[in-house]
């Protein structure tokens, strides 16, 4: 029977993990997995040693808050690699902690394979030097990433990126405005503020003022807010009391808005790709702290920061990034498109070329495959 080790650090990583393991059980069901995880891996039957979701962050100086605990963890992890002496161990997002679990695995000489790897290709290419040093096989996401990790000597498997099979609806439109009690005949804007709470903070009251103000200027205009998971519902609604603003709230709904929606304001981040895979137009905005901004101006290799245009390789969607991201900007951002519809379309033709970009359909059986053969768990 083998025996992997998991290690994650957030719930979008969890719930990319999951889904291997899941997938991983088909192929060789008598495998046993234990590790760093959260709900979705514990919903699997992972068994987990430590769940690092309250101390998820942000930034540069939001995560250094944590690092004793983070310290700790590596300390425990490296016992546990030490007492369960895994076939293989799994690294899924996580960049700086798993960075140093490759080193540890290493010198266990325990087979890695790299999930969601260090974003080598956005800033610190020393770092996919690092991964290829000690020995990590990339099970890459986007393309860009399997270049950059290849030029530095890594061993790398192109997966294409699982939200392809994930970002789906198969509900047909009138379906949706029918469950959500939306007009098909009024143009829907939704607002995605962002699933930590530190993003919605800063970025959903400029996403409400800039609602207020289209929404005075343009009556028909539709405001919907999926809710995060996560989030609660009454800490949403308060901060929408404070705007003259008719904002639905939906739960459990956010692929479905997106199909619908004329435009989208959204934080960077995983959302950007799903709507660019569903083709949805959208304006990007972020804040973070002024530290982590001035840092990662520093560091970051990058002309963009939402990963459509990075994929894209310019500027297809507008960034509201920092000060930028406020309400009047957003707002005459908004007014720009309405105004000039052939932008919209013009967008949706463009996110079909980075939806291309991304791959073919069953990331997640490839990296199964992967971990089964590299952990030789069928022997």
């Amino acid at each position: 029977m083998g025996k992997v080790m998991l290690v994650t650090g957030e719930v979008s990583g969890d719930m990319h993990a999951a889904r291997v393991v899941k997938a991983i059980k088909e192929l060789a069901p008598e495998t046993e997995f234990f590790g760093m995880g959260s709900t979705y891996l514990a919903r699997e039957g992972v068994r987990l040693v430590i769940d690092p979701t309250e101390i998820s962050t942000i930034g540069f100086s939001e995560a250094f808050s944590n690092i004793r605990t983070h310290l700790a963890n590596l300390r425990e992890l490296k016992g546990c690699i030490r007492k369960e002496k895994p076939d293989l161990i799994f690294l899924v997002d996580n960049s700086g902690f798993n960075m140093l679990m490759a080193r540890i695995a290493r010198r266990a000489n325990i087979p890695v394979v790299n999930y969601f790897s260090p974003s080598a290709w956005a800033w610190g290419r020393w770092r996919a030097s690092w991964m290829a040093r000690y020995k990590a096989i990339i099970a890459a996401v986007f393309p860009m990433e399997a270049t950059v990790y290849r030029q530095a000597g890594a061993r790398v498997e192109f997966v294409g990126h699982p939200l392809l099979d994930i970002a789906e609806v198969r509900d047909e439109r009138a379906e949706i405005f029918t469950r959500l009690e939306l007009n098909p005949e009024q143009p829907v804007i939704g607002l995605f503020p962002g699933s930590r709470w530190q993003e919605i903070e800063k970025l959903l009251p400029e996403l409400l003022q800039a609602a207020e103000m289209l929404q005075a200027e343009q009556p028909d205009y539709q405001f919907v807010l999926p809710l995060a998971s996560g989030i609660d519902q009454n800490q949403i609604a308060e901060f929408a009391a404070n705007y003259n603003l008719i904002l639905k709230l939906v739960d459990h709904a956010a692929y479905q808005v997106m199909k619908i929606a004329d435009l989208i304001i959204v934080a960077s981040g995983t959302a950007t790709l799903e709507a660019a895979i569903l083709g949805t137009p959208m304006i990007i905005v972020y804040q973070v702290s002024g530290f982590t901004y001035w840092l990662a101006n520093r560091l970051l290799d990058l002309d963009f920061i939402g990963l459509p245009n990075i994929i894209a390789g310019r500027e297809i969607v507008p960034e509201l990034i920092q000060n930028r991201a406020n309400a009047d900007e957003i707002y005459q951002q908004v007014r720009d498109f309405f105004r000039q519809p052939y932008l919209l379309k013009q967008l949706r033709s463009e996110l079909r070329g980075v939806k291309e970009k991304l791959g073919s359909t069953g990331a997640v059986c490839r990296v199964a495959q992967l971990v089964v053969k590299e952990g030789k768990l069928l022997n």
